[in-house]
């Protein structure tokens, strides 16, 4: 019977062997893409007089009983399998099954041309008797850079993004995944030998079901690379080039991928994104690489191979990548909430991202902004940056400089101190911003040149040209001359005209200090705020931790200001060489 089939199959390749006269090497028909290795092949790779088509697979006769009538020595060498931090099946072993037998050419270990059926090899023009490595088909025998094969699919099926393959995509008679799942051997009409067209990653989600997919700028949009810079879509032919078309092979490859963990297009990981975000693909208001190169920023650069994907919200290793605070697989263009409305809204850039929340417990999706944040500059303790500022109580651990239990501190993770208590209010809040409004941690940490100050560039903090990332000037030497532009970051939020003013309304001590002496507020004020395991009430509300050095002990005493009644105070310090001790206002 098997032989019955094969001589069919033969006389059906003769026929259109026949027919056929110079077809596309993108071809249903085995005699007219680039698995024909006799003389008469369309690709770059054949024999130099074989004229059989069959035969570098399979024979009628004495075949192996590896694979269907099958021509092929087995290979006998060790692989090196895929592995991952975020892998959901067991790990893969040696390739099995029809897997091997593509490899049985692929892995370049066994010639070309050499069959079981004859004894001498076949001689492939060129003297081209392998695939090595460089070559477009070479897998090798390293296959940590490769989709994992030869697996038993049913064990991943609880996973909920990933799903029973159908159609054409099939595992083998075993439950495996196999090499045949993706590729038919056969039949090129798609490209690749892929059993389906991977356009718009047709192929990859006949199995991956990641969540939020569906909604991504990754999956919808249509942009297309300007020609500047590296083409993203080197390894790729679907048409037209765009986003959505290659989908997840914008930042992944499933054979020979530089970054082998995760199958991402390039082992730098910040590359897998500024590829496009570079003003190449890209609008210019997600151009991240321009920001990259400013004087502050996440330096994504500095790192490599230190994010783990599978890793633990709260980071325990100091590095930054793109992954750390944006999901890929989610990203979208959604705006997040106006400044100054309650609750916030994340905007599509932060969402399902994974975080701490103020009590420092894991939580994914995160529900605010500075819950991103958490990861590193809270309880890790490789948390950077250090304090710019040397202050009376030291404290770097963002988490507990924000919590909402401590005697002052920026609405960051909940609304501030003054909501809803008699007499306490802040008269300088600009509107939008109210006693009730809660705060983004990129309400001071973000672009220079972003939409907050009128500008072009993206939103966020990845790089600016003040110090600590901050979106507008905001100046700690001391002296320092009293202006707009010098406290442009509390101006943004603070009426000048209250802060400074002498009328109704305002602290008059702000306009002697700040104007008079020029003295900066970060001398006095310590912007986070003060942890309640540091700091009181009676001394550290309003933001109130001293700078030292600018700040210095009058006598022996400790320095400190207490608060009297709503408005008053006394300080018990040195500052400017005037002695403040338990001076009133």
């Amino acid at each position: 019977m098997i032989k019955h089939q094969f001589a069919a199959l033969a006389a059906a390749a003769t026929m259109v062997l026949l027919l056929w006269a110079g077809a596309p090497a993108q071809s249903a028909s085995i005699v007219a893409n680039k698995h024909n290795l006799s003389a008469t092949g369309p690709g770059t790779i054949k024999a130099t007089s074989e004229g059989e088509v069959c035969v570098f697979c399979h024979v009628p006769h004495n075949s192996r009983a590896t694979g269907p009538l099958w021509n092929r020595d087995q290979p006998v060498g060790s692989y090196t399998p895929y592995t991952s931090s975020t892998r959901k099946i067991s790990a893969p072993g040696q390739p099995t099954g029809a897997s091997l037998l593509c490899l049985s050419c692929h892995d370049g270990t066994i010639a070309l041309g050499k069959v079981s059926s004859r004894t001498a090899n076949i001689a492939i023009a060129g003297g081209k008797n392998n695939f090595l490595l460089g070559d477009q088909s070479y897998i090798g025998t390293d296959l940590s850079d490769d989709h994992p094969v030869s697996f038993l699919y049913s064990s991943v099926l609880s996973n909920t993004e990933l799903r029973t393959p159908t159609g054409a995509v099939k595992l083998d008679a075993s439950g495996q995944m196999q090499c045949t799942s993706c590729h038919s051997p056969h039949d090129n009409a798609n490209g690749k030998f892929l059993v389906v067209s991977n356009i718009k990653s047709g192929l990859c989600t006949n199995c991956h079901n990641k969540s939020y997919w569906a909604a991504s700028d990754h999956q919808t949009s249509t942009k297309t690379w300007n020609g500047v810079g590296t083409n993203p879509w080197l390894h790729t032919t679907n048409t037209p080039q765009n986003v959505t078309n290659n989908a997840c092979e914008s930042c992944h490859r499933p054979h020979t991928a530089p970054g082998r963990q995760q199958l991402l297009n390039s082992a730098t990981e910040e590359t897998n994104c500024l590829v496009c975000h570079s003003g190449t693909v890209a609008t210019s208001a997600k151009n991240i690489q321009i920001e990259l190169n400013k004087t502050s920023q996440h330096s994504v650069g500095a790192y490599l191979n230190v994010h783990d994907a599978g890793e633990a919200n709260l980071m325990t290793t100091a590095h930054v990548e793109c992954q750390d605070c944006h999901n890929p697989h989610s990203a979208n263009s959604t705006a997040g909430s106006a400044p100054g409305t309650t609750p916030i809204a994340l905007p599509g850039s932060l969402s399902n991202v994974r975080g701490i929340t103020i009590s420092g417990a894991a939580v994914s999706p995160v529900t605010a902004e500075y819950q991103i944040c958490l990861r590193c500059h809270g309880d890790s303790t490789s948390r950077t940056p250090a304090s710019r500022t040397a202050r009376v109580i030291v404290q770097t651990n963002t988490r507990l400089e924000f919590d909402t239990a401590n005697p002052s501190y920026h609405p960051i993770a909940g609304v501030g101190k003054a909501t809803g208590v008699t007499g306490k209010t802040v008269p300088s809040l600009i509107a939008p911003w109210t006693t009730t409004s809660v705060m983004n941690c990129s309400d001071c940490h973000n672009n220079n040149a972003g939409p907050n100050t009128g500008g072009t560039g993206p939103n966020g903090p990845h790089g600016s040209t003040n110090p600590l990332l901050l979106e507008r000037s905001y100046v700690v030497t001391d002296p320092a001359t009293e202006s707009a532009a010098n406290y442009a970051l509390c101006y943004k939020c603070h009426s000048r005209t209250a802060i400074i003013g002498t009328g109704a309304g305002s602290f008059k001590e702000h306009n002697k200090h700040i104007v008079g002496e020029t003295t900066s507020c970060n001398v006095c004020h310590d912007p986070h705020g003060i942890s309640s395991t540091q700091g009181t009430a009676l001394s550290n509300s309003r933001l109130i931790n001293f700078q030292t050095g600018v700040v210095t002990k009058s006598g022996a005493q400790a320095i400190r200001w207490e608060r009297v009644g709503t408005t008053g105070g006394r300080c018990y310090l040195s500052c400017h060489g005037k002695d403040h001790n338990g001076l009133s206002y």
